[in-house]
């Protein structure tokens, strides 16, 4: 007899994840408002360095408002997914996609983020999308911010460093609920809220160079606490609004492992892991832990709460915990290791057990099964796999074909680990590719950094038919699902 844990249960969720602001382009039209994505420029590897394309000042952006900076910023284009939509969809359901991971973009509702009424065109947008996921019987994962800020939001009041925002978060949040409640069931409140940490303009839309005389740290972590009682509060909303609702938070879980087993190598690692779950601790249990309580002090961090901030991250807890997860990291303490980078961990130590991606990300299968069990052990909540994919270079052939085993090999390896944690007793509810189609990079704006099992014939200057075509993983996937992970 079967047991429950030997494999996938037969209501997985299988499917794909993107982002409003790295496929749908369309960024000034039928009423939509800029966001902070719109203001991140595409950099050239060369150029690049060490630092990362979102790093943005206030002073860029004004020069680029006022026509002073020519530069080009591919997320105002995306893949045309605005217009390519039922294309798009058809192939996610010849893919045999349950789920489709979505953002809708806070901007293209409420285009200066605090306007009186919401724009009608961007909300029946969402509505065609959401009406042709539903001819396919494909569920919707929609996520409420996706590095999306309104970028009037950011000018005028810097952010979620502003208190304000908690209250223009919860009348968008309010507006989508209300619209799409007979057709979303799962929702996500901010993607990857513990990035804010490592990019307070991506994560918040918060320039830190205008709060004076605090620290990146104390800003955005002042940030993170509005967005937690943002996520609480929008968390009730939905129980009060949608029928058998599902709201979860999102972290990207950060796997740290100690480089050598030096007991201090080991503490490190248990401090950058705390770190990382904190995000989690106060979504999924409602309270500040206390190792986060300590390095707060010991940072001079004073975090500013209003009177029953507390109690409402408390009573609203999310109904489920999802993450990305694309590589771990290692730490030292000792002055020696090469270095190594990775997805906004700018420098870390080379794992040397561990093979790399062509971006530098250290590939390390086993560390989602570990991701898995350290999450589900601590919280007992059912568990989701948002974003999970290789970011690779791809060579189309002169008969048209993409042949992507890596891409295959690096799947195949990591669902196998997911299946090894259900084993576990993990209560794993689905997993969405990161970037079923190819997309505009979310940290460096490129195109030629491609996850999808879908082509876009689009290079990293923008040229290109904008074609889709099917890769060797496309066929691959499409067997995954259809065997439900028993065939990789």
């Amino acid at each position: 007899m079967k047991s429950q844990h030997d494999g996938f249960s037969e209501n997985f969720l299988w499917g794909g994840a993107t982002a409003a602001n790295q496929v749908e382009g369309a960024y000034n039209l039928d009423g939509k408002g800029l966001s902070t994505a719109d203001m991140i420029p595409h950099i050239p590897k060369e150029k690049r360095g060490n630092s990362f394309a979102m790093d943005v000042t206030a002073d860029y952006i004004e020069k680029v408002l006022a026509g002073e900076v020519q530069d080009r910023y591919p997320k105002r284009h995306g893949i045309d997914f605005y217009h390519t939509y039922k294309e798009d969809i058809a192939l996610f359901a010849e893919l045999g996609f349950k789920v489709f991971r979505l953002s809708i973009n806070w901007a293209r509702i409420f285009p200066n983020g605090d306007d009186k009424a919401p724009n009608e065109v961007g909300l029946k947008f969402y509505d065609h999308v959401l009406d042709e996921l539903r001819k396919y019987n494909i569920e919707p994962l929609v996520t409420l911010s996706h590095y999306e800020t309104p970028l009037a939001l950011t000018r005028k009041y810097n952010g979620w460093y502003s208190r304000e925002l908690i209250g223009f978060f919860e009348k968008y949040a309010e507006t989508v609920f209300k619209r799409y409640k007979d057709k979303v069931k799962y929702w996500i409140t901010f993607n990857e809220i513990n990035v804010i940490t490592h990019s307070p303009y991506t994560g918040g839309g918060v320039l830190v160079e205008k709060v004076k005389g605090k620290t990146k740290e104390q800003v955005a972590y002042q940030a993170a606490h509005h967005q937690f009682v943002a996520s609480a509060l929008v968390t009730k909303l939905a129980h009060e609004i949608i029928p058998d609702v599902s709201v979860g938070c999102m972290i990207a879980r950060m796997l740290t492992y100690p480089a050598t087993n030096h007991p201090e190598d080991i503490l490190k690692a248990r401090q950058q892991n705390n770190k990382n779950l904190f995000f989690t601790n106060v979504q999924a249990k409602g309270e500040y832990p206390s190792f986060i309580n300590r390095y707060f002090q010991e940072q001079n961090i004073v975090i500013e709460k209003e009177q029953g901030d507390d109690e409402i991250i408390k009573k609203h807890t999310v109904d489920y915990i999802s993450f990305s997860y694309y590589t771990s990291t290692s730490v030292t303490t000792q002055e020696h290791g090469e270095k190594v980078t990775g997805n906004l961990i700018k420098s870390a130590i080379k794992n040397r057990h561990l093979e790399t991606s062509d971006w530098g990300w250290q590939i390390d299968p086993v560390g989602i099964r570990i991701a898995l069990n350290d999450l589900y052990d601590l919280y007992k909540k059912p568990l989701f796999i948002v974003e999970n994919g290789l970011g690779a270079y791809d060579k189309v052939e002169e008969n048209g074909e993409i042949h992507d085993q890596y891409r295959i090999d690096y799947l195949s390896k990591h669902i196998q680990q997911m299946k090894e944690a259900v084993k576990d007793g993990v209560e794993l509810l689905g997993y969405t590719a990161w970037g079923p189609i190819d997309l505009v990079s979310m940290s460096t704006s490129e195109m030629s950094k491609r996850y999808g099992f879908i082509y876009v014939d689009q290079d990293d200057d923008g040229n290109g038919t904008l074609k889709r075509s099917k890769k060797d993983s496309f066929y691959w996937y499409q067997n995954v699902i259809k065997t439900n992970g028993e065939s990789l």
